[in-house]
């Protein structure tokens, strides 16, 4: 099994955290969080996210930072070996999700489909008008309104 560790700005990756572990009340064991606060110096952040890490004792670790170039990914990235533990930024819900899910399967693996879950947890959903409201003028050719 893989453990995952959420680092990210506070108070981001122990929401993050809490909202997984409302889906996933057994996942605990195998989900740390490391809110990075603004004035902490990286090194502080590095040696706290060892410790989590190594609390979770799995011998694989997915890490899941916010965002790319920002002192939580950074830390994250002298955290990881790419052997034992790998770094995926951007988190969201869905790739936490999904990273929860397939936490048995090989950590190769687990990255690829945290990935898919993330990408295809974005989703552009149509605006419709509220019931009881006149249908919108306008000039396009199609007159029929279009909803998912």
């Amino acid at each position: 099994m893989n453990g995952i560790l959420i680092i990210a700005h506070a108070p981001l990756a122990s929401a993050l955290r809490q909202c997984a572990l409302h889906v996933f009340p057994d996942a605990g064991s195998a989900l740390a969080a490391l809110d990075v606060e603004a004035h902490t110096p990286p090194e502080q952040t590095l040696e706290q996210a060892r410790q989590l890490q190594q609390q979770l004792g799995m011998p694989h670790t997915l890490v899941l930072a916010d965002l790319f170039g920002a002192t939580p990914s950074n830390v994250a990235a002298k955290l990881v070996d790419g052997i034992h533990s790998r770094l995926l930024t951007g988190v969201n819900l869905p790739m936490l999700m999904r990273a929860i899910c397939y936490r048995h399967e090989s950590l190769e693996s687990l990255v690829s489909r945290a990935m898919m879950g993330a990408t295809q947890g974005v989703v552009s959903v149509a605006a419709t008008a509220p019931q009881n409201q006149s249908r919108r003028t306008s000039h396009d050719q199609d007159q029929h309104d279009h909803q998912q």
